[in-house]
């Protein structure tokens, strides 16, 4: 009896490991790491000739770092030839070998998404002429391929008098297509197909028809997430290209603006499109700004956040060198002055460069609001961001280094509220601070309903149990409140979120040099931004350095009083309205007397 529990016991704890025996790898020594082997896919040829020990030794030996730049590069452009390999080739005149090689290209029939669709044009009294339209399921409108490409070249075929087997007879007699395109190279293909468009074939044509039948699903134009406003456009960018550059024509509407598209990456393209007014803008500039996009050389460009880190010119640096809207109307407003506008594959925001410190503190709604309230609103921006900036590392200072510089009765009820606390003012401040960026965080990720009563919930939770625990002074809660409450103030995301992070390089200073340690650090700072460029134009234009603008830095200019474009863009327009545009105002005639007298 006890050896059968004992066995019971033994066959229940034992563990059966020989599933274990065959160990699964994602690397092995037998694969041939250049083969394609995902089963019945067409075999497509690979070569290898390097060998595992020639790539171990490889591995091992010491190389420069051009040298091994060199050899990174050269993998990659191999990488990227395999994979586009017999893209270059011109289109077959046999259907067989077209459709063998769409084939190869799209991995079918294992690629479910791919559709080809064979039929044949019916021409009454001659042979079948075959026929094959290619496309992607979920990016095409379907009602497009059946009413005006399949249905015309299967039906209304037989009502044409004395049909010609070319493709220029097809456009120009069968296909109603509004956008259509003769392509003739393989890379073409594949490139129309993925972008939504239907590629026909027909049997000994040497080329293919590309026919217009986007269609896929999207958000439609709402309101603005990031950038909300009072007074002014109530609709963003969606994640429809087309639509985003509607959004802007809808309201520059002017011939010269141009919208040029370009495509970036290797494994997958994705559109990016520059735009800017023909004959006002500088030419210079969007040469450059075509010349970065165009020397991107990379996979996959997911989204606008990606392109702005491969043209900016200083990527390490906190503060954002490119501006990024989601408006429509701030676009529009700025191709206006001379800007450059990229928009990126399905990405809901714009950019726009070159980029001033001062824009990134501006807003759309600004234009709206007259001379007072808008100088009011910009200076409360300023005084937020200043504050968001150096309040927690002004407070480490006057707490242990300056107490002199308050009135006595502030800094004994400060010494009072902080008798109980146990650690060092610095100490606390970070822990606060660590706090509050936790719960901006969480309010971000739980979802949109809970989001924002998470995180005024925790915040008073958590500064009030800290406060009656003794962690924390009450005066702490109040600075570390506002600082929070001041960076929400600064309009543009990313330079908020670069405020937050210098927000502890300044928090540090104070606690170590006190005043001269922020001090030091702010000049350094600024020094660095005088020194920083976007796009060939100084960060600080044009206080650093002077150039003539419109009154539209620090405070709202009037609007009838800003006659010319930013000097810092060197515009071939520099004047953008008549400077009588008030003729029956008497600062007008004033200021336009003064400056008749000036020049």
């Amino acid at each position: 009896m006890d050896v059968g529990v004992g066995g019971a016991l033994k066959r229940l704890l034992t563990v059966d490991d020989t599933v274990l025996n065959d160990d699964f790898s994602l690397s092995s020594d037998d694969d041939d790491p250049g083969a394609d082997k995902y089963g019945d896919e067409p075999e497509m040829e690979s070569v290898n000739f390097t060998t595992a020990e020639n790539k171990m030794d490889t591995a091992k030996k010491p190389v420069s770092m051009r040298s091994f730049l060199r050899r990174a590069g050269r993998e990659y452009e191999e990488a990227v030839d395999k994979a586009h390999a017999g893209q270059q080739d011109n289109i077959e005149l046999d259907l067989d070998d077209m459709k063998r090689r769409l084939s190869r290209f799209f991995h079918l029939p294992q690629n479910k998404d791919i559709v080809v669709r064979e039929f044949s044009v019916g021409v009454e009294g001659r042979s079948p002429w075959r026929g094959m339209v290619v496309y992607v399921d979920g990016l095409v409108d379907k009602n497009v391929i059946n009413w005006a490409i399949l249905e015309p070249l299967m039906v209304w075929s037989h009502l044409a008098d004395d049909p010609k087997r070319t493709l220029s007879y097809v456009v120009d007699h069968l296909v109603p297509g509004h956008q259509t395109q003769l392509i003739e190279k393989w890379s073409e293909v594949v490139f129309n197909v993925l972008a939504g468009s239907t590629v026909v074939f027909l049997d000994r044509c040497d080329a293919a028809l590309v026919v217009e039948s986007k269609g896929w699903e999207h958000r439609s134009v709402a309101t603005p997430k990031m950038e909300n406003v009072v007074r002014g456009s109530q609709d963003a960018f969606t994640e429809n290209f087309r639509t985003n550059t509607g959004l802007v024509r809808m309201r520059l509407r002017s011939e010269h603006l141009v919208t040029e598209i370009h495509a970036v990456g290797n494994l997958a393209k994705t559109d990016v499109a520059i735009m800017y007014i023909h004959g006002m803008t500088n030419p210079k500039l969007v040469k450059e700004v075509r010349r970065r996009i165009a020397d991107i050389d990379v996979d996959y460009v997911l989204d606008a956040g990606m392109l702005e880190q491969f043209i900016e010119d200083r990527p390490s640096m906190m503060i954002p060198q490119v501006l990024v809207t989601e408006r429509p109307d701030r676009v529009a407003a700025m191709l206006a002055e001379g800007y450059v506008a990229i928009f990126v594959g399905h990405s809901p925001v714009a950019i726009i460069v070159p980029v001033v410190l001062w824009s990134l503190m501006h807003t759309s709604e600004d234009t709206n609001l007259r001379i007072i309230p808008g100088t009011f609103i910009r200076f409360i921006r300023w005084v937020a961001l200043l504050t968001a900036l150096l309040l927690p590392g002004l407070y480490i200072a006057v707490t242990n280094y300056h107490s002199e510089m308050l009135p006595t009765d502030l800094m004994l009820a400060i010494a009072g509220s902080r008798e109980q606390v146990p650690f060092p003012v610095v100490v606390e401040v970070l822990l606060m601070e660590f706090a509050i960026e936790l719960i901006r965080e969480a309010g971000i990720r739980i979802p949109s309903v809970i989001g924002p009563t998470i995180g005024i919930v925790g915040a008073l939770i958590i500064g009030q149990s800290a406060v009656q625990a003794g962690i924390v002074s009450p005066l702490l809660v109040i600075v570390v409140a506002t600082t929070a409450l001041a960076s929400f103030t600064v309009p543009n995301y990313e330079l908020s979120m670069a405020v937050r992070i210098l927000r502890f390089a300044f928090l540090i200073a104070g606690a170590v040099l006190g005043f001269y340690g922020i001090a030091i650090l702010f000049v350094v700072y600024v020094v660095r931004l005088s020194m920083l460029k976007s796009f060939g134009v100084p960060f600080l234009s044009p206080i650093a350095p002077i150039s003539g603008a419109a009154r539209d830095v620090l405070v709202r200019g009037p609007i009838w009083g800003m006659n010319k474009r930013p000097a810092f863009l060197n515009t071939l327009r520099s004047w953008r309205q008549n400077p009588m545009t008030r003729p029956w105002s008497t600062a007008t005639r004033k200021e336009a007397g003064e400056g008749d007298g000036k020049s």
